[in-house]
C-alpha cells in the first residue's frame, strides 16, 4: 500500500479543495447579489468606440469579397485574355502575388503604411504586425481585420499591373519587381492617401483606391509595358484573347468582389456602405453599356469582351467616390468610365504605340483618373452627394494634386525599379522563349492538355 500513497496525496488534496469551495459557495449565496465576471465598464468611462459585432462581420464579408476579386477574379479575367501558351503564367503570378504581398504585409507593410509617422511614410511600430492582437481595434472593428482588409488591396494593386507587361516578363523578375514595388510605392501613396499622410491631410478624397490602387497600378503598368517593350509580333500579329468565357467568369466575380472593395472601405455596417453599394452597381452598369453602344456604333456589332471591360471601367471610376456620391454622380462617372476608358484602351493606345496588353493603363489608369477627378464634383450637394464642404474648383484642385503627385511618384520610382532590375537579372524571356510560350518556358507546364 505504501507505494501508492504518494500517488493518492495529490488526488486527496484536490477533493479537500473542491469540498471546500462547495462550502464556501453554500454559505455566502444566500442574500449575495450575483457579480457579473468581468465586471461591466460604465459607459462614461470608457475610452473610444466599443467593438460593433455588426460593423466587424460585414467587415470579415469585405475582406473574403476582395480576396475573391484577385484569386480567383483577376486570375481568370487576365487569363482568358492572353493567348493558351501564357495562360498559366498569368495565373500563377497572380496567386504568387497573393502569396509575396501577405508575407510582406505581415513584416513590414503594414507598418510603413499604417503605423504613426511622418507625412510620406508609416513607422516601425507595428512591424510583424507587433501590437495587433485580439483586443486592439480599429474603430469598431477588431485591427486584425482592418489589416486583413487593407491586406488584400495591397495584394490586388500590383496584381493589376500583370495587365500592363503579360506574356514577356521573367518570372524572377516579376517577384523581385512586385517585392520593391509594393515597399517604395504601394506603401508610401496608401500612407498618404489613408494612413495620416499629406494627401489626406489636405483634403483629398479617395474612398477606396482611385489614386491608392487603380493610378498607381496603372501607370506602373504602363511604365512596365514601355521599359519592357512590346511583344514579339505587336502589333501587325493578331493577339487575340484564347478563351473569352474565362474572362467573362473572371469579370463577373470581379464585379461581385467590387461590393466589399467599395462599401467595406466604409469600415462599418451603416447607411453610407449601402450607399456606396448601390452606386458602385449603378456606376458599373452605366460604364458596361456606354462601351458597349460606343463600340456598337465604331464597329458593327457589340462585343463581349467590351462589355465586360467597360463594366470594370466603371468599378475602377467609382472606387473613389463611391463613399461620397449619390445616384446621379454615379451615373455620371459610369458614363464618363465608358467613354474614357474604350478610348484608352483603343485610340490612345493606338496613337502612342506602346504594347498595353491587358489594358492595365487603359482600364485603370484611365479609370482611376476619371474617377479621382469626378469625385471632386459628383461629392457636393446639387448633384446628389454627400455635400462636402467647400467650393466645387477647391476640391478639383485638390483632387488634380492627389492624382497628379500619385502618378509623377509611381511612374518615376517604377521606372528606377525596373531599369535597375534589367541591368542586375534582366526583365524579359528571350525571344525563342517568348514564342514558345512562359507556360512551357518558367513554369514546364501546360493550360491545356489536347
Amino acid at each position: 500500500m505504501k507505494r501508492y500513497t504518494h500517488k493518492l496525496i495529490p488526488l486527496a488534496i484536490l477533493i479537500l479543495f473542491v469540498l471546500a469551495g462547495s462550502s464556501y459557495t453554500m454559505a455566502h449565496e444566500e442574500g449575495m447579489e450575483e457579480i457579473p465576471f468581468p465586471p461591466p465598464i460604465p459607459a462614461d468611462l470608457m475610452d473610444g468606440p466599443a467593438l460593433d459585432s455588426g460593423d466587424t462581420a460585414w467587415m470579415l464579408t469585405s475582406t473574403v469579397l476582395v480576396l475573391f476579386m484577385t484569386i480567383p477574379g483577376l486570375a481568370l479575367f487576365y487569363g482568358g485574355l492572353v493567348r493558351s501558351k501564357n495562360v498559366l503564367s498569368v495565373l500563377m503570378q497572380c496567386f504568387t502575388v497573393t502569396c509575396l504581398m501577405t508575407i510582406l504585409w505581415t513584416l513590414f507593410a503594414y507598418s510603413l503604411a499604417f503605423a504613426e509617422g511622418n507625412n510620406f511614410i508609416g513607422g516601425l511600430d507595428k512591424i510583424l504586425l507587433k501590437g495587433v492582437n485580439t483586443d486592439t481595434l480599429s474603430g469598431t472593428i477588431p485591427e486584425t481585420v482592418f489589416s486583413m482588409f487593407q491586406l488584400t488591396f495591397f495584394i490586388i494593386t500590383p496584381a493589376l499591373i500583370v495587365g500592363g507587361f503579360a506574356e514577356r516578363m521573367k518570372f524572377s523578375a516579376m517577384l523581385w519587381f512586385m517585392a520593391i514595388w509594393g515597399t517604395i510605392v504601394y506603401a508610401p501613396v496608401c500612407h498618404w492617401v489613408w494612413g495620416g499622410g499629406w494627401l489626406g491631410q489636405m483634403g483629398v478624397m479617395d474612398f477606396a483606391g482611385g489614386t491608392v490602387v487603380h493610378i498607381n497600378a496603372g501607370i506602373a503598368g504602363l511604365v512596365a509595358a514601355i521599359v519592357i517593350g512590346k511583344r514579339k509580333g505587336y502589333p501587325t500579329t493578331a493577339m487575340r484573347p484564347h478563351n473569352l468565357t474565362l474572362t467573362v467568369i473572371g469579370a463577373a466575380m470581379l464585379w461581385v468582389g467590387w461590393f466589399g472593395f467599395n462599401a467595406g472601405s466604409e469600415l462599418a455596417a451603416d447607411g453610407v456602405a449601402g450607399m456606396a453599394m448601390a452606386v458602385t452597381q449603378i456606376a458599373t452598369a452605366t460604364a458596361a453599356l456606354t462601351w458597349m453602344f460606343i463600340e456598337w456604333k465604331n464597329q458593327g456589332k457589340p462585343s463581349v469582351l467590351g462589355i465586360v471591360t467597360g463594366a470594370v471601367g466603371g468599378l475602377v471610376a467609382i472606387t473613389p467616390a463611391s463613399g461620397f456620391v449619390g445616384p446621379i454622380g454615379a451615373l455620371v462617372i459610369g458614363l464618363a468610365a465608358g467613354l474614357f476608358c474604350y478610348w484608352g484602351a483603343t485610340s490612345l493606345k493606338r496613337m502612342l504605340g506602346y504594347d498595353d496588353a491587358l489594358d492595365a493603363f487603359g482600364v485603370h489608369g484611365i479609370g482611376g483618373w476619371v474617377g479621382a477627378i469626378l469625385t471632386g464634383v459628383c461629392a457636393h450637394e446639387f448633384i446628389g452627394g454627400a455635400g462636402i464642404e467647400g467650393s466645387v474648383v477647391g476640391q478639383l484642385g485638390l483632387q488634380f494634386v492627389g492624382a497628379i503627385a500619385t502618378t509623377i511618384y509611381c511612374g518615376i520610382v517604377t521606372f528606377v525599379i525596373l531599369k535597375v532590375l534589367d541591368r542586375i537579372i534582366g526583365l524579359r524571356v528571350s525571344e525563342q522563349e517568348e514564342t514558345e510560350g512562359l507556360d512551357i518556358v518558367l513554369h514546364e507546364e501546360a493550360g491545356y492538355n489536347l
